[in-house]
């Protein structure tokens, strides 16, 4: 049994001390390494085209509650604000950074929402606030700056996560 330490461990360096477990140290290092370069140099384009201060926020909708998530908490947090360098929205900050997560109400959610919002929804869940007045008239919404993904493929950060979830903000962000 392996047990890791989320508190002393980043979420890459999980991954090199999983390599050293099984004797592919260097292997993990080097996918860590050529990984963060990429979210880096991805990060920076974006910054590029939708401005250094724009901020994004990532919300899920589940068990009929809504959340927003700090900078590590899966559902690509550590790429957008770890890797990629990307602000959050300073209630965000305020509220869900040290606790990793933040329930809101569907009234509120406008409160905690960025420039742009990565939407994770939850397959079976209740939708519906996407429906109301409230949740249209967010800007992010108004604008047509909201990523919806899947929240079973945005859950981990593992590495064939993190390389699924960075090849989707690259296409959504850059269209590439």
């Amino acid at each position: 049994m392996l047990l890791l330490h989320m508190e002393k461990n980043d979420y890459l360096q999980q991954h090199i001390e999983i390599g050293k477990t099984v004797n592919k140290e260097k292997e993990a290092t080097d996918w860590a390494n050529d990984f963060e370069k990429r979210a880096e140099e991805a990060g920076k384009e974006i910054k590029d085209k939708i401005g250094a201060d724009t901020t994004i926020s990532v919300a899920e909708n589940f068990d009929k509650q809504l959340y927003v998530f700090g900078d590590n908490w899966g559902r690509g947090t550590e790429i957008l604000y770890q890797a990629m360098g990307l602000k959050m929205p300073q209630t965000v900050k305020d509220a869900a950074l040290k606790a990793g997560y933040y329930a809101v109400s569907p009234e509120e959610l406008g409160k905690y929402t960025g420039d742009y919002m990565v939407l994770s929804k939850t397959k079976g869940q209740d939708a519906s606030f996407m429906d109301t007045a409230t949740y249209k008239e967010i800007p992010a919404v108004k604008n047509n700056r909201v990523l919806q993904v899947k929240a079973n493929e945005f859950y981990f950060n593992d590495a064939l996560t993190l390389e699924f979830q960075l090849k989707t903000f690259k296409n959504y962000f850059l269209g590439k």
